[in-house]
């Protein structure tokens, strides 16, 4: 008697073909965004919480609201942002692709992700350039120093 293994019934089986794929791709941007993420959030967390006097007690309306003034963290905050929600989204495209086998449900799945990883990096931009750190009706005490100035 002889044993036959069966293969498992896999969404997407293995290409045999060599060279660029979007899976790789993918599988390549999971790697570089996660080291990328850990700088970026550990230098978030070590000027918020470490390098800024007073710590976790100084952050308020005015500590986020002068640090949105500043072009430098504009950008830092929307690096972040753009990487930790892309980094996201393939992930959860990699747990579709594994586990829903389902073709129609696939796409409705894969179309969910791809349109709400665009609105929050949409919003999110738009919120981080957009922000206004001295609102007019807002109380001055509440305000960032430089309000003052204006």
């Amino acid at each position: 008697m002889t044993a036959t293994i069966e293969t498992p019934n896999y969404a997407y089986p293995a290409r045999s073909k060599r060279g660029p794929s979007f899976e790789k791709a993918g599988w390549i941007f999971m790697r570089a965004s996660g080291v990328v993420l850990v700088v970026l959030i550990f230098g978030h967390l070590a000027y918020n919480l470490i390098w800024t006097p007073g710590g976790i007690h100084a952050i308020d309306f005015g500590f986020v609201g002068g640090k949105l003034a500043d072009p430098f963290w504009q950008w830092w905050d929307v690096t972040m942002l753009w990487l930790a929600i892309l980094h996201g989204s393939n992930g959860m495209r990699t747990i579709v692709n594994d586990y829903v086998h389902k073709p129609r449900i696939r796409q409705i799945a894969l179309g969910a992700i791809a349109v709400a990883a665009a609105i929050l990096i949409l919003l999110g931009t738009l919120i981080t350039f957009t922000f206004n750190p001295c609102p007019p009706t807002a109380d001055p005490s509440l305000l960032p120093s430089f309000c003052a100035d204006l």
